[in-house]
């Protein structure tokens, strides 16, 4: 058996895997043409528009869905799976970003003394409901065309 060979030639594993490639490509893409800098982070940084945890995991749900039947426990599991990864994108991750840029500003204020920090808290960390919705969307399409 080769193991290496199933697991790359297996569509559940890279056609997600290909989806949340391309959507943060295109996030790069579209932070060089904004901001005229090229920050190689994006590729691998969480939040922005679309969110591709969401449109991974809904490409995922449906492909599944579409193999094994949209009745079945697996699929059930999948899309479940897949909201609750999409809720922690538009809301605890979200909220955490809420707190990291609130406490940069902190730092930032003159007259705080006695704190030192070597880094600024990461303050992109979640989706806006937009963005997980659109996200959501992408998946949905790519799992009903592969």
């Amino acid at each position: 058996m080769n193991y290496f060979n199933d697991f790359i030639t297996n569509k559940f594993v890279y056609i997600p895997f290909l989806t949340w490639f391309f959507i943060q490509a295109f996030k790069v893409i579209w932070d060089l043409v904004e901001t005229k800098k090229f920050n190689f982070k994006r590729i691998l940084g969480a939040g922005g528009m679309p969110s591709s945890h969401s449109a991974v995991v809904m490409a995922l749900a449906i492909m599944i869905g579409k193999q094994e039947g949209f009745g079945t426990p697996i699929f059930a599991m999948s899309l479940i799976f897949a909201f609750v990864v999409m809720y922690d994108a538009a809301g605890i991750r979200r909220a955490a970003g809420k707190q990291a840029t609130l406490l940069n500003k902190l730092l930032d204020t003159p007259g705080l003394s006695g704190v030192e920090v070597s880094e600024r808290l990461v303050e992109v960390l979640g989706h806006t409901p937009v963005q997980v919705l659109v996200g959501a969307i992408i998946g949905m399409v790519v799992g009903f065309i592969f």
